[in-house]
């Protein structure tokens, strides 16, 4: 059961078993190969010359995969202060950021204004401290355009009931308050949400268009993220059309600047686009039972390693990678969860696998995207190690598994 990874040829040749022999389980494999195709993808996707891809750092914050971004000509989105930190060592430059705050606090912001890293904000509260802290300066502005939409309502950023943006209504507001602090509004933005296909993305064009429409003098217009990935490979799921979103963003933005007067930036921010598919994350099976009517195969993959089934119920294909010691002879209807003390952690809830056995080896299809970077020490458990194959199929390891002494280490008054 590993057609997908056979398909790709994700793994170059190298043996799953051998990767978690040698760096331990769990681990994340990633494929420079993937990561460098899907940026190509992005960066080629509008035939309009002032088209600007921000990757989203908080989907994948590994410095070596985002040097491998900015390789391939992306900039970098960023939603706090650690994360400009790793940008910037990962080679970014301020003016190739964009901070998409969102209820931080003074202090971020003017860490942003000195490092000369331009700022959104989401609130007219946030757009009065940042006057405060930046008289003169430029700012960008985060919209509620109402369009809203993602496979879960927890990552749905636009539209009713969300937390994000500035409704339109408080666009004069918005101009009082920069006119007030001398701030310049340099571009809006808005967010619609996680995992969307290219419809409802082009009507958040059409949305967020029309907002900019009340801004005389913008610079950018950043259309946010959202473009969504195949995770049920298994089942025939087919990738987002490119072609077809390619052309109709086209004739929107090519309409847009001719009507406006003058050349804006056009800022996409395909984070889990980019990095879903680049991962493939590796697990051990330790225990197999039935509670019941209920069959379980226990992992060492725990929500502390990987959170979107728990948080957001998503699915993710599994492949099994076994040795010939032993052949499933049927399929099972399967829970397979993690070694968390909580009932909430699973990776894949009923789902029709081969039977597995101890010692069996599965992988968590396109876990590239907000896999490591959601993964805590919960349970006091330490993170995994992350690995890269390379261009020449050799394997890098790109972050060392934490280990016991570094995680006491910031503890004091023992």
């Amino acid at each position: 059961m590993t057609e997908v990874t056979d398909r790709t040829n994700f793994f170059e040749g190298h043996d799953p078993r051998e990767l978690v022999a040698k760096y331990g389980s769990p681990l994340y494999v990633y494929s420079e190969k993937t990561l460098r195709l899907r940026c190509r993808e992005m960066v080629s996707l509008s035939s309009c010359p002032n088209v600007i891809v921000n990757y989203a750092v908080k989907a994948n914050t590994n410095l070596t995969l985002l040097k491998i971004a900015r390789e391939c000509g992306c900039r970098a989105d960023i939603s706090s202060m650690g994360e400009a930190v790793a940008a910037m060592e990962a080679g970014f430059r301020p003016d190739e950021m964009l901070f998409m705050v969102n209820n931080v606090s003074a202090d971020e912001l003017s860490f942003a204004v000195e490092k000369g890293i331009t700022v959104c904000v989401d609130s007219l509260t946030q757009l009065a401290t940042l006057g405060r802290l930046n008289p003169g300066g430029k700012v960008a502005v985060r919209f509620n355009s109402g369009v809203g939409g993602g496979h879960h309502e927890n990552v749905v950023t636009g539209g009713d009931g969300t937390k994000f943006g500035i409704m339109p209504d408080k666009i004069a507001m918005v101009k009082l308050l920069a006119k007030q602090n001398n701030l310049k509004i340099a571009g809006i933005t808005h967010h619609i949400g996680s995992q969307n296909w290219g419809d409802l993305y082009l009507a958040g064009v059409d949305a967020i268009l029309k907002i900019a429409r009340e801004f005389s003098d913008l610079e950018f217009i950043d259309f946010g993220g959202g473009f969504a990935i195949p995770y049920n490979k298994q089942n025939g799921e087919k990738p987002l059309d490119l072609r077809a979103l390619s052309s109709a963003l086209d004739s929107k933005l090519f309409d847009f600047n001719k009507e406006y007067g003058k050349s804006v930036n056009f800022i996409i921010e395909p984070g889990r686009y980019i990095a879903a598919e680049c991962g493939v994350l590796l697990g051990t099976v330790h225990s197999v039972k039935s509670n019941n009517t209920k069959n379980f195969a226990g992992t060492d993959l725990g929500f502390s390693v990987f959170k979107r089934p728990t948080v957001y119920d998503a699915h993710h294909d599994i492949e099994i990678y076994r040795g010939q010691s032993a052949a499933s002879t049927k399929t099972k209807n399967v829970n397979i969860v993690g070694n968390q003390c909580e009932s909430g952690d699973y990776i894949a809830k009923e789902r029709e696998l081969p039977e597995l056995f101890d010692g069996d080896i599965i992988g968590v299809l396109d876990a590239g995207a907000y896999g490591y970077s959601m993964s805590c020490q919960y349970n006091f458990r330490p993170r995994p190690a992350e690995v890269l194959i390379q261009l020449d199929k050799s394997v890098k390891l790109i972050r060392r598994r934490d280990n016991f002494t570094d995680m006491l280490a910031n503890m004091v008054g023992l």
